[in-house]
């Protein structure tokens, strides 16, 4: 069946997740992390994520602010800045108004023009997406922010990935699922939903039972993956 609706994992696909720790270091009162400041934000993702996968195996869920600054905390440790009170106060203030990549309005503008459906589904809880979505002014072009909340686990559960039929009303090989994260993408995919790994890093596929359809470096093409 053709796609009817595109799908869009969040953080590290619509927003950039480093634009909290860059930004932070360009400003004059955090000059400490200049220099350091993309391995804070390389640790402070990789442990957000693995505090997801944690928590959804042990069934200890809690909202995704909470492993937000849990990361965060152990990522500053980990550098040498956890001291630094004042700079935590700035990093999460800031990962509330996350840059959005540059290609992001122009892409989902073309798919809301072809009259499709567009929605984020996301492990963030629905006020951080909604802040994320208003700051970098894309609420226009999407349709919905489903968050994992509403089921109290986080993905690559396939109850997160329900929550997309129940929205839309639609088949799963309506959907074309969009994520930067290998792993997301591939649940989806074996989920039955067709699948865009944007792998802007250029890393390796994951090893796991099911792959990504389609492999891109970034969201500019998604439009045509959709038949836009």
């Amino acid at each position: 069946m053709p796609i009817t609706t595109c799908i869009f994992d969040a953080y590290g696909t619509l927003f950039d997740v480093a634009a909290a720790a860059r930004q932070a270091a360009a400003e004059p009162d955090f000059a400490a992390i200049k220099d350091t400041w993309p391995d804070i934000a390389e640790q402070w993702r990789l442990k957000q994520l693995q505090y997801t996968w944690l928590r959804a195996i042990t069934g200890d869920h809690t909202d995704f602010w909470r492993v937000t600054q849990d990361g965060l905390d152990w990522a500053l440790q980990k550098t040498g800045h956890d001291n630094d009170l004042t700079l935590r106060e700035r990093l999460l203030a800031l990962y509330w108004e996350l840059q959005a990549y540059p290609e992001v309005p122009a892409m989902l503008q073309r798919l809301k023009s072809a009259g499709l459906n567009t929605a984020i589904l996301s492990n963030g809880s629905p006020d951080m997406l909604n802040g994320a979505v208003q700051s970098a002014g894309i609420g226009n072009v999407l349709d919905d922010c489903l968050s994992v909340e509403s089921v109290g686990i986080f993905k690559p559960d396939a109850r997160v990935y329900d929550l997309v039929g129940a929205r839309f009303g639609c088949a799963r090989d309506e959907v074309l699922f969009v994520s930067s994260n290998g792993w997301d993408a591939a649940g989806a995919a074996g989920y039955g939903f067709s699948t865009v790994w944007v792998n802007r890093a250029g890393e390796p596929m994951d090893r796991l039972p099911s792959v990504p359809g389609t492999v891109l470096g970034d969201l500019t093409g998604i439009p045509d993956v959709a038949g836009a």
